[in-house]
């Protein structure tokens, strides 16, 4: 793929899902962007490959999934499966975290997006 990051093929899908977010992206969005976690820059639904994130983070290489009840489902959970070693194959790091989650422990999911984000690009400057 030429495009490894944003790819343009995936412009408009991006562009609907941001439109269409579910209530946790919006509530976790409203908390990482602008750099208000720690100053770390995050995206969001930011391609990688052929797969859209729902968070990223360039310099941590750190992606954030948020998953509803969908993702119990077997077929979900192989394609998870599969998304998550081909990110990891390309040293993206994925933190999955429920919709209810985000909801009702917000400060417990921002305290470990920021530690493992801290972690990445503390191992990345060894």
């Amino acid at each position: 793929m030429k495009f490894l990051n944003n790819s343009p093929l995936l412009k408009l899908r991006r562009r609907s899902l941001r439109r269409d977010q579910t209530e946790a992206e919006r509530l976790l969005w409203s908390r990482l962007k602008r750099k208000q976690l720690g100053g770390l820059k995050f995206y969001r639904q930011f391609s990688v490959g052929h797969y859209i994130l729902d968070f990223y983070c360039f310099n941590a290489k750190l992606a954030i999934e948020l998953d509803g009840s969908q993702h119990l489902e077997p077929s979900t959970k192989r394609y998870d499966d599969a998304r998550t070693e081909y990110l990891e194959s390309l040293g993206v790091t994925v933190l999955r975290f429920w919709n209810n989650e985000v909801m009702t422990n917000m400060n417990g999911v921002l305290e470990t997006i920021q530690a493992v984000a801290l972690e990445r690009m503390a191992e990345a400057t060894k």
